[in-house]
């Protein structure tokens, strides 16, 4: 096999007994998980916004933004849960270039997975430490969620991964909120299959073990537009789309109906500066239909301290090195806009 082993990886037991998340902080999150959860289901008509940089590639800039985040959710919190963005795997389409702080502890240096584990641990508990705010982060691999899935209080599944059955199983059996992305084809049935999926039970194999899961009735939609065949950006955040989205959960048996629209990727043209404007008309379409605002719960929000992105070289702190995200003169206006108009 073209294949060589690099390095063992401890248990998740031996790892998390080795930097366990205080009781404390697990107390905070466990308070963090009902909100969130109440948002979901419906009982809270909170909004939620899920906001962060693209990639979280620096503990010392990640913690700072998400510190800078605290006093606003203590302001705002009446009108709208702040979940910080944690991204600690990073999806390539081609393979290529940096996959996340799980792979890459340090950017620019060779992948070292069991010193990125540690890291992203570390990071975690900082934050969550410091801001009291617990994190969302994308199940790029099943495998990988294990080590960090005790800290996070809500988890996306990608527009490339919410096809593999895998990803869909794994959902069954996760406690926290799992948002499923549309795939970039658009197709929104698979979304909704995936959504079903995740809502059931299965019986399946993960880790070296026979496993059955009861099912995540928090399993919801996320808006994240697509691409056409020709690779052109469409959208799928407009009043029509969230109208078709809406009818085609009404028509299937899903537990607590809910969308999140991401407003960067396709559904921005990949243009990061638009996604003010977006939230704007998303909550716009929100107060002039009722069905929407029962419907859309939340925003994927991708905001840094500085705006826009730089290469992985680059030495600007608190800059993307992946997508470009806005800055936080923006995001702190943002917030508030969207507290007093959700």
């Amino acid at each position: 096999m073209a294949l060589t082993v690099k390095r063992e990886i401890p248990s998740h037991e031996a790892i998390i007994k080795e930097t366990p998340l205080p009781k404390n902080l697990a107390e905070i999150k466990a308070q963090r998980d009902r909100e969130l959860k109440e948002i979901i289901g419906g009982e809270s008509d909170r909004f939620l916004v899920i906001i962060g940089p693209c990639s979280a590639n620096s503990e010392d800039a990640v913690c700072d933004y998400v510190s800078r985040l605290a006093p606003l959710q203590e302001k705002l919190g009446e009108k709208i849960l702040i979940v910080p963005r944690i991204y600690t795997n990073k999806p390539r389409t081609t393979g290529d270039g940096y996959k996340g702080m799980l792979h890459q502890p340090r950017p620019e240096e060779e992948p070292n997975m069991l010193e990125g584990i540690y890291s992203i641990r570390k990071m975690h508990i900082r934050a969550i430490s410091e801001s009291h705010l617990t994190a969302a982060d994308e199940m790029l691999y099943p495998d990988n969620l294990i080590f960090v899935e005790d800290m996070l209080s809500y988890i996306a599944i990608g527009a490339r991964s919410v096809e593999n059955q895998q990803h869909r199983l794994a959902s069954s059996g996760i406690d926290a909120p799992v948002g499923m992305k549309n795939p970039t084809s658009g197709d929104l049935t698979i979304m909704f299959n995936a959504i079903y999926a995740a809502q059931s039970s299965h019986t399946f194999i993960y880790r070296n073990h026979e496993v059955e899961t009861s099912g995540n009735i928090y399993a919801h939609a996320i808006m994240r537009g697509s691409v056409s065949k020709h690779g052109e950006n469409m959208p799928n955040y407009h009043y029509e789309d969230l109208t078709f989205a809406n009818k085609m959960y009404t028509d299937r048996s899903l537990k607590n109906p809910a969308i999140i629209i991401d407003t960067n990727h396709s559904n921005s043209l990949k243009n990061y500066a638009e996604q003010p404007r977006i939230a704007r008309e998303i909550l716009y379409s929100r107060k002039y239909n009722a069905d929407i605002k029962k419907v859309v719960k939340g925003l994927l929000i991708e905001s840094y301290i500085e705006e826009g992105s730089q290469d992985v070289s680059g030495q600007i702190y608190g800059k993307s090195i992946t997508d470009g995200c806005i800055g936080w003169d923006e995001t702190e206006r943002l917030l508030y806009y969207i507290a007093e108009n959700c």
